[in-house]
């Protein structure tokens, strides 16, 4: 069967006006494009992108009601929700990118890949990668930081499998047969240049063991780090790959060209300057430096002009095919995901202006906004692409337009009940936890009370995203059908095009004449002539778009790590003891951090209910800082002496017994997991490489943190608890817990039994 008749492109010869070959001025080669690549990648598109939202799924029952929770570690809350983060974002989102990139790039550049090793190295090097997620995540193996959880030797496969991708790129556009590079190519070169460096920065860790590693960073400085990474992978991961697919998809899709070149590159340029200086408006009355906040504000308002020029220059291409979109299902997905893009980018200027953040950070509304543009903008970007090149890649119609428009309305209709719901949980949230009554007391003192309210909203939050999901089935199933009527054989069509060497190239004009010719600085800018230079060198190119990214990164990060009053000391804050160490990590392990926050804002509402806002000193030994971005649960950060060793233990046991209407998931196995004593040693190795100063606990860690243990397991006992539990798990968690927030309420002479074991 031959692939169905395909109408010309209107976006694959960019600018040809500047490639006016003579004739018999040059030979044509001839060679084929390696869809086969294409094919694989959009299979595990899907493949992926069930299994994360299907996880999301599971996370999302557990919130509603905790029977969701099993005994077995792997499927608790607090590991599933970064392997549904990670697979959404990376298997999915990413695999999508690829799938687009590798078929619209060979095409915009009128070449094969540079090596179709390196597109398999590529591909199965990413899968293999997923898949050491989707296990070591649930195994409770993390970092702990958004987006940034896998550990060291998986960081180092993603930098190599990543760089492969890059040379593929860059080889094909130093061979391409299309002399301009097309605007969807700047923004899969900003796309992937900027990854490397945000994933490299972020991700510079001292290891303690194969899958146990510490960040460079502490505190105050590493959660800046975070946030610049984790802003911006949210930027170009999410936002300017997609947006370099709707430049090629979406005139493809409507057969018109792009409404305006003018406006794409003022598109491009502007957003990849502004949205790097955009992350620490994440940490808005945090203990990060006020002037670092600030500064993130004003450049994510800034963000609202060029993202809405993208979202016009989408919009407006359709200008005359609207009667296509009545007809067409790809159209109406792409005009859904536009709309939804354009809706996430003007709801993340306003999230950053901090009185709106202090409504609103820590609560569901973020969930909300992230999801409006993770399922709207990329699940629905990702949808139109794949139904349109689905016909191309199996050569054979689309089984069911019909299943394709059904797949529209259902995950539509999904969308709505899913950030309806979310939005008012948010919108709660934050007005119940700045409450006050009328004798001016917090009118909702005990935290489960703002949990409760949610649960009819998180259950309306169930079937919006199982509607989602019935909708990706429905697909799945247009998917197979479609597959199953393929040719035997695929056929390999050749292509033919004229090499760039040996042209005769028109001679750019300085400038463009509109009624008359253009002179001084303002117009030569004006006529862009010098961006159509630029699109001639690949590597030029390239090396400008890191040169913006790195430079606006630079003006950030090394005020924040050069000077030394944005982070001062506190006399009486200490290293952890060896014990308190162990524990933090189960604490990470566990993934605690996806519910808990430890960071008390200088807010009165937050005052009130946790105690003295925190201080950047506080940190200074945290590595990695768990500050935490959500409050499920209440704030940790002043937990420390709060209740009994032996509350903390029947809390951890059975948190229901504790909290009637807790959604909190119990870990009952932590009081019969035996602590790992001599896993301690490197810890606090590590944390010695890292300047933290341990003392003798360098050379007898284990022996102080039995010391410790016996101690703890003994006052559980005097309280009425169970007895042998000083060498288990619980010991070093409820050590941790109760050490927070201690050093920064007492007084140095206070601290003379910690320094006993820890010399500073």
């Amino acid at each position: 069967m031959t692939a169905p008749p395909l109408r010309p492109s209107v976006t694959d010869a960019h600018m040809s006006e500047f490639d006016d070959v003579r004739p018999g001025a040059t030979r044509l080669d001839s060679f084929t494009y390696d869809d086969a690549i294409v094919r694989k990648f959009l299979l595990a598109t899907f493949i992926w992108g069930l299994v994360g939202m299907s996880v999301g799924l599971l996370v999302a029952l557990q919130l509603a009601n905790p029977v969701f929770n099993t005994e077995l570690p792997w499927l608790s809350f607090g590991r599933l929700r970064p392997l549904h983060t990670n697979a959404v974002i990376f298997a999915f989102v990413g695999n999508a990118f690829f799938t687009g990139c590798y078929y619209s790039s060979q095409r915009l550049l009128k070449a094969r890949m540079y090596s179709d090793f390196l597109s398999k190295f590529h591909f199965w090097g990413w899968q293999a990668i997923i898949v050491a997620a989707a296990i070591t995540l649930p195994m409770g193996f993390t970092q702990t930081k958004e987006y940034a959880e896998l550990e060291w030797p998986i960081d180092i496969a993603i930098t190599v499998v990543w760089v492969a991708f890059l040379v593929n790129l860059v080889g094909t556009m130093v061979k391409r047969r299309e002399r301009h590079l097309y605007v969807a190519i700047w923004f899969y070169v900003a796309s992937i240049v900027t990854v490397a460096m945000l994933h490299i920065f972020n991700n510079l860790v001292i290891p303690a063991g194969l899958f146990k590693s510490y960040s460079i960073y502490a505190g105050v400085q590493d959660a800046f780090m975070q946030w610049w990474y984790g802003h911006n992978a949210v930027a170009f991961v999410l936002t300017t790959p997609f947006l370099g697919l709707m430049y090629y998809f979406l005139p493809k899709a409507a057969e018109r060209p792009i409404y305006s070149y003018k406006l794409s590159i003022l598109h491009f340029w502007s957003l990849i300057f502004l949205y790097i200086w955009a992350g620490p408006h994440h940490l808005h009355y945090t203990a990060l430096p006020e002037w670092a906040a600030t500064l993130g504000m004003i450049f994510s308002v800034m963000l609202w002009m060029p993202s809405w020029g993208g979202m016009i220059n989408g919009l407006l291409t359709l200008r005359g095919a609207w009667h296509k979109v009545v007809e067409d299902p790809v159209l109406k997905f792409f005009v859904v995901g536009i709309t939804a893009y354009g809706m996430a980018t003007f709801e993340g200027p306003m999230l950053s202006v901090k009185t709106v953040s202090a409504l609103a950070h820590y609560t569901d509304w973020i969930i909300a906004h992230v999801h409006t543009g993770a399922l709207g903008w990329n699940g629905f970007i990702t949808f139109g692409m794949m139904y349109w090149l689905m016909p191309r890649l199996f050569q054979t119609p689309l089984y069911s337009r019909k299943a394709a428009e059904l797949h529209f309305w259902i995950a539509s209709f999904g969308i709505v009940l899913y950030v309806a719901s979310i939005y008012s949980a948010g919108v709660t949230q934050g007005l119940m936890w700045r409450a006050f009554d009328e004798t001016g007391r917090l009118a909702y003192p005990d935290f489960v009370e703002t949990v409760v309210k949610l649960l009819p909203m998180y259950w309306v939050r169930v079937a919006g995203g199982s509607l989602y999901i019935v909708g990706m089935l429905l697909m799945g199933w247009n998917v197979l059908m479609t597959w199953r009527n393929r040719p035997a054989q695929y056929e390999e069509p050749v292509v033919t095009a004229a090499p760039l060497s040996g042209r005769y190239v028109e001679p750019v004009p300085a400038a463009v004449p509109t009624g008359g010719a253009r002179k001084g600085p303002i117009g030569r800018f004006a006529a862009m002539d010098w961006h159509r230079r630029w699109e001639r060198m690949p590597i030029f190119f390239t090396v400008m778009t890191l040169v913006a990214v790195a430079v606006a990164s630079l003006f950030e990060i090394i005020p924040t790590f050069l000077i030394r009053s944005n982070v001062p000391t506190i006399a009486s804050v200490k290293p952890y003891t060896p014990l308190e160490l162990a524990g933090r990590d189960l604490y990470i392990r566990e993934g605690c951090v996806n519910c808990h926050s430890q960071m008390i804002r200088p807010l009165r509402h937050e005052t009130e209910r946790y105690g003295e806002y925190s201080k950047p000193g506080e940190f200074v030994y945290d590595h990695p800082f768990l500050w935490g971005s959500r409050r499920i649960g209440p704030d940790l950060a002043r937990v420390g002496g709060k209740y009994p060793h032996l509350w903390h233990v029947r809390h951890m046991e059975d948190p229901q017994a504790i909290t009637a209407r807790s959604v909190m998931p119990a870990y009952p196995r932590m009081l019969s997991a035996p602590l790992d004593f001599e896993r301690i040693q490197k810890a606090v190795d590590a944390m010695a490489m890292l300047g933290v100063p341990y003392g003798d606990a360098v050379n007898n860690a284990p022996a102080l943190a039995r010391a410790q243990a016996a101690e703890i397991g003994a006052e559980i006992e005097a309280q009425g608890g169970p007895a042998g539990l000083g060498d288990r798990e619980i010991v070093a968690m409820v050590a941790y817990l109760q050490r927070l927030g201690v050093d920064a309420t007492r007084t140095p002479a206070a601290t003379a039994s910690t320094a006993e074991i820890i010399a500073p």
